[in-house]
């Protein structure tokens, strides 16, 4: 039980760093060209933890086949979902201007910003957990990316809803939610995967690995680049390195 406290913990951690920019986005103006370099510098160090720590996990535990399986099956699953959601008016979920539809544009947005914040966050939470399981030991470089990659996924998602006319109350409520949920799913990945095999376990890692890259790929990298153009590869490469710094020392 105190195990699976503990990965809840580290999963509520991580999700708190969507409440922390929440409040930047919500009560402090930050320029959106910051907000897309920090994005970036996320975008490499959730490159990072993928390669060193999900993939290369996966990997040692079952061979290529389970790793190969698992990350394009995350990735598919990943892009169909956020297709849907895109549709439904959850497209620009971390952009910060006003590219994020109100209510009264497309009714139901609002959902589908809920739904599409939980389909970036649970993965990661679901891997902070099963990283503690059997006596490891827990992911620093992905803990830290997750909790990175939430701080400006909190601002420039705030400071959106905000622009498209949603209430301070609704942002903080919704972040809240997300941050409540990235702990109970970072405990069901402890508490419900104790027993799998490390076949299973490597394709679950695997899944997740494939869909936080898939998630880099169509949310994270765009909104850096459309505002931050060419400076984006470095600071991408600096978080990358940072990232992979952190896990070696």
């Amino acid at each position: 039980m105190a195990g699976a406290l503990t990965a809840g913990g580290w999963g509520l951690f991580a999700g708190a760093a969507l409440l922390v920019g929440a409040a930047a986005g919500s009560f402090v103006r930050v320029p959106p060209r910051l907000i897309a370099l920090v994005m970036a510098f996320g975008s490499g160090v959730l490159m990072a933890a993928v390669s060193f720590e999900l993939i290369a996990e996966a990997y040692e535990r079952a061979g290529l086949a389970p790793v190969v399986a698992g990350a394009v099956g995350g990735a598919v699953v990943y892009a169909g979902a956020n297709a849907l959601l895109a549709r439904r008016g959850a497209r620009h979920r971390k952009r910060s201007g006003r590219q994020q539809p109100s209510e009264g544009e497309e009714p139901g947005s609002g959902n589908a910003l809920a739904l599409g914040a939980l389909l970036d966050g649970v993965p990661e939470s679901v891997v902070i957990g099963t990283s503690l399981l059997g006596g490891g030991h827990l992911g620093t470089a992905t803990v830290g990316a997750v909790f990175i990659s939430n701080l400006p996924e909190g601002l420039a998602s705030a400071a959106g809803m905000r622009a498209a006319g949603r209430s301070r109350a609704y942002v903080f409520a919704l972040w809240g939610s997300i941050a409540v949920v990235s702990g109970l799913a970072a405990l069901a990945g402890y508490a419900l995967l104790g027993g799998a095999s490390p076949a299973l376990m490597a394709v679950i890692t695997a899944v997740a690995a494939g869909a936080i890259l898939a998630m880099i790929a169509d949310t994270m990298i765009p909104e850096a680049y459309g505002r931050v153009h060419l400076m984006t590869g470095p600071v991408t490469v600096l978080g990358f390195l940072s990232a992979f710094a952190l896990a070696h020392l």
